[in-house]
């Protein structure tokens, strides 16, 4: 009798088959990227569709930085008179209502938004109001230099949600950013995706 007891002990102890944590590690890994590697390639899937749905744009959207972009905003607004205005974190407010009021732009057409901390959450903290506004296509206004990292943010973050975009170039003198700063930015835009963080805490280290 004594020893059945024992032998059943050792047969329920023994321990079940498990993948070594190595492994768990590298699968995990690798779901994770197959899973990115599908919701990337419906991008430009979803952009299509937005360009089919809606071929021109329905808003103007301007990034901030200094107040070229203001003046600029406002007299292509004017072009555009059926457009509404989002201008995300420009200048201070009273000075941007100057600029748009002096260019006889109506205060309701303008949406002055201050969440953004830099280029991506230029992005990220408008596309929840551009999909409650259903807003699929937007004019995308920032200077020449910022505009290649501010296409490549756009492609991931409105790519992924459906919005599709069309870029207004802010002629400058000054040098077109670096290829690090884009790939830094595209790899905050797909945490993004994957995560909701956008890294925006490290604004310090990430400087805009």
């Amino acid at each position: 009798m004594k020893r059945n007891l024992s032998s059943r002990r050792r047969f329920t102890n023994k321990p079940g088959f498990s993948y070594p944590r190595k492994t768990l590690g590298k699968m995990r890994v690798a779901f994770t990227f197959s899973i990115l590697c599908i919701a990337v390639s419906f991008i430009p899937i979803r952009l299509g569709l937005a360009h089919l749905q809606s071929p021109t744009p329905e808003v103007i959207l301007t990034l901030g930085g200094d107040i070229t972009r203001e003046k600029f905003t406002a007299e292509f607004a004017q072009q555009h008179p059926n457009l509404d205005i989002w201008v995300s974190s420009g200048v201070l407010i009273p000075q941007a209502q100057k600029v748009f009021r002096e260019a006889g732009i109506p205060d309701q057409r303008v949406n002055l938004d201050r969440r953004a901390m830099d280029t991506v959450t230029n992005f990220t903290s408008l596309v929840q109001d551009f999909q409650t506004h259903d807003i699929h296509h937007v004019y995308l206004i920032t200077s020449d230099f910022h505009m290649r990292r501010s296409i490549a943010i756009a492609f991931f973050i409105f790519g992924s949600h459906g919005i599709a975009f069309t870029p207004v170039a802010i002629p400058s003198q000054r040098p077109e950013e670096s290829w690090l700063r884009v790939a830094r930015d595209v790899g905050r835009s797909v945490v993004w995706i994957i995560t909701g963080r956008t890294g925006a805490s490290l604004h310090y280290y990430l400087r805009a």
